[in-house]
């Protein structure tokens, strides 16, 4: 991300990373891609990762590849995790960059707690920046935006795996020039696209939570007993005899 427009979406990546995850709480939370990106440095649980694809497809291989800021590699659509077992995930364009996009958030579903939280983040195939990526003749970016996955798709996705979309957000209206000084001149888009056209960002990110529907959740024996107790000892004293008084 050495170029101007790949800083500018880190950056407001980086603000929508830091308001979603600051009050989700839980003992256990992965980013998966992009560590460039420091998604849970506001996260305050105990437990928290880094993880990159085997096969790094991301953007540029220096600046990606940290080796303090991953902890373990794995594909996508394969975790390491057991099932129910990460409370909040975030996927930065790692939808995108797989290969098989479906299966990747099949997983990350899967390994969701109930009521687990997942941040995505995806760049918006109906955009400037859409249009831009697509009319280059020259080699395009890893991330490419005319090849992004629709917010509806991943939205549908979402609802097939039972995940309740929370929030979504759509920004990056300036066009994706190389040159700072030509992006500060365009920033003024930001304002009035989040106005006028707020669906048509460059990028967009949602937030969803894992609903497991006819769950019950399960109390301690010690709890069952102590109510079972106190129950029969109040139907007890309902049934005595009242003792008259001469």
């Amino acid at each position: 991300m050495a170029k101007a427009f790949g800083r500018y979406l880190l950056d407001w990546e980086q603000q929508r990373c830091d308001e979603a995850v600051a009050d989700i709480f839980g003992y256990h939370s992965l980013q998966l891609g992009l560590p460039m990106l420091h998604a849970l440095r506001h996260n305050r649980m105990p437990h928290r990762w880094v993880a990159a694809p085997t096969l790094d497809l991301n953007l540029d291989r220096p600046a990606c590849q940290d080796p303090e800021q991953v902890q373990l590699f794995c594909a996508p659509e394969a975790l390491p995790f057991a099932e129910a077992s990460i409370d909040l995930l975030v996927l930065p364009h790692t939808l995108e960059l797989c290969q098989d996009p479906h299966a990747a958030l099949r997983e990350a579903v899967r390994v969701l707690v109930p009521e687990g939280r997942l941040l995505l983040f995806g760049l918006n195939p109906f955009s400037l920046w859409g249009l831009q990526h697509g009319l280059e003749r020259a080699q395009a970016p890893s991330l490419n935006a005319c090849k992004g996955l629709p917010y509806w798709r991943v939205r549908d996705w979402l609802q097939v795996l039972a995940m309740d979309v929370v929030a979504a957000d759509f920004g990056c209206h300036a066009p994706a020039v190389d040159s700072e000084a030509w992006l500060q001149r365009w920033r003024w888009m930001d304002k009035l696209g989040n106005k006028a056209w707020p669906v048509l960002g460059g990028a967009y990110c949602v937030l969803a939570v894992k609903k497991v529907h006819g769950m019950r959740l399960m109390e301690p024996a010690w709890r069952s007993r102590k109510a079972t107790a106190s129950a029969a000892t109040a139907a007890a004293c309902q049934q005595a005899p009242q003792r008259k008084e001469i």
